[in-house]
């Protein structure tokens, strides 16, 4: 209590412009349940709360510059810009001086200050935030994922045992809170067992992740309250530094808390959108078996923290409640994610310039399913990135029948993994033999899941001038030239009597969607 009283004089000095050695406009103290943050016009100072929640101690002086310090490292991997340096408040409580003589008061982490304003969560209650903006997040974090040190094997961060804290220790926290309301003791009864079970049936792929590389040092708190958007460029700030152990985890943990507060802010379309893009990136499909019960954790992880700043002293009643709610909303959305819902397995069927992609990429949007693109997912297998030019022909090379065959395979692997998983599959390729049909076809037949065939009818004349266009642009995946198309329309083995009632015709994205909303709610 002594430490916050010293804290709260200082917080109220720091208010006086006098307290700083640069220009200073109106200053604004904004309060969170860890920290203190002063924005003075050119810069931001952020203090942390002498507190210890367990989950985080900075209840020494000692103790908060060590985290100052990891704060400042952390977020300079993703916004270095933006973090300056840790300066030391000294001298009297009543008058600190800003890096000036005397005793260390407290510390803090100084930032370039940005425009409040300009955050993805602010621009989305703007109803702002675009595909742009979740396309640029999705490759931020990708290429953020693939870039980071792994967990060393002495190590217990990532183990099953070490998630399973983490995720017991949400329930902890928040059943009184939660449990004042029936409907939430209800939701938290139903989350806690889906859970406990889950975590039960993943702990084999739990630790086989953290061996093939997986548990890495991530953000650990990426939600659109911590990403802002300035001058074209995307910030991604305030990473964890308080609890190795929050930070330290399967990259699939992260990616599933970005994804559940799209679908916490209603934006399944946003959602589906970020993680196909990411995954298009990374490859990593097997880790979409982890992602339901990583999201349903993270939305824990906010009702958790809604429910704290629900609990601070001074609060406004309205703040109060319009906590609780929100802790209360998103038990809610972990509540209904833990509900199954059964997948269906579709491809396309069409020659290259058909529109499949374009087309398959608003589908995913609309109906929320995991694509797999031939044409990205050949280059992988190469060893190549997506736009890199492999020099194949028609008929050889990646373009060889052995290496399509190896590649509709590998394809077929995937979306195996992915429904049973538990997710709907979309497979963007022209499945233009009849093998490739049936080889999908039966994998839909194992999983139990409903088959179809997403069927694109263009003339040639309209296939060969998309075909040309997209060569010039050079910003596609695909390598089809007019060769490629001719010996496609040379050998395409046609939809056969059989195929026909599991066929959708492409007409409209709203129609196709609508039509799969059906099919998988009757075979429910």
């Amino acid at each position: 209590m002594k430490e916050e009283a010293a804290q709260k004089q200082i917080i109220e000095a720091l208010l006086d412009p006098a307290c700083y050695p640069h220009p200073v406009g109106r200053i604004q103290h904004v309060e969170t349940h860890i920290s203190h943050v002063l924005l003075t016009g050119n810069f931001v100072y952020k203090l942390k709360k002498p507190l210890n929640l367990g989950f985080l101690d900075f209840s020494t002086l000692d103790k908060r510059r060590f985290y100052c310090e990891e704060e400042l490292r952390l977020n300079r991997r993703l916004a270095p810009d933006i973090y300056l340096e840790v300066v030391t408040f000294n001298g009297d409580v009543a008058a600190p001086c800003l890096n000036g003589p005397g005793p260390v008061l407290d510390y803090a982490i100084k930032m370039d200050q940005f425009d409040p304003e300009a955050t993805l969560d602010r621009l989305d209650h703007l109803a702002q935030l675009s595909v742009q903006h979740v396309d640029t997040i999705a490759s931020t974090v990708a290429d953020f994922h693939l870039n980071i040190p792994c967990v060393l094997m002495d190590s217990s961060w990532g183990t099953a045992e070490t998630i399973w804290e983490s995720v017991a220790q949400n329930f902890e926290q928040i059943s009184e809170q939660a449990g004042e309301r029936s409907k939430g003791l209800q939701w938290l009864e139903t989350i806690h067992q889906w859970s406990a079970a889950e975590h039960n049936r993943l702990v084999p792929d739990l630790e086989l992740r953290r061996v093939q590389g997986y548990v890495r040092e991530c953000h650990g708190d990426l939600h659109l309250g911590n990403m802002a958007w300035e001058e074209g460029k995307l910030l991604i700030f305030d990473c964890i530094e308080f609890n190795p152990a929050l930070r330290w985890i399967d990259v699939m943990s992260e990616v599933a808390f970005c994804y559940m507060d799209l679908l916490f802010r209603n934006h399944h379309d946003f959602a589906s959108r970020f993680l196909n893009r990411y995954l298009e990136r990374t490859g990593d499909y097997a880790g979409m078996k982890l992602l339901r019960y990583y999201a349903v954790y993270r939305a824990m992880v906010r009702a958790k923290v809604a429910f704290i700043r629900a609990a601070q002293s001074g609060l406004p009643s309205e703040m109060v409640e319009y906590e609780r709610q929100q802790g209360l909303y998103h038990l809610r959305l972990a509540e209904r994610l833990t509900r199954a819902v059964k997948p269906v397995l579709m491809i396309t069927h069409g020659l290259s310039g058909s529109g499949k992609t374009v087309f398959s990429q608003s589908l995913i949007m609309k109906f929320e399913m995991i694509s797999l693109r031939s044409d990205i997912e050949r280059k992988r297998l190469a060893g190549l990135e997506a736009l890199t030019k492999s020099g194949s022909s028609a008929e050889s090379g990646i373009y060889s029948r052995e290496f399509s065959r190896r590649t509709y395979d590998f394809l077929a692997e995937l979306a195996e993994t992915l429904l049973e998983a538990g997710w709907p599959v979309l497979v963007d390729a022209t499945f233009i033999a009849r093998w490739q049909r049936e080889l999908f076809q039966q994998i839909a037949m194992r999983c139990g899941v409903i088959f179809c065939i997403l069927d694109f009818l263009v003339p040639e004349a309209l296939l060969r001038q998309r075909i040309q266009a997209r060569s010039v642009t050079g910003k596609d995946a695909s390598e089809a030239d007019i060769s490629v198309l001719e010996l496609q329309l040379r050998t395409q083995e046609a939809l056969t009597h059989a195929e026909a009632h599991m066929v959708i015709e492409a007409t409209t994205v709203e129609s196709v969607a609508a039509k799969l909303k059906i099919a998988v709610t009757s075979h429910n």
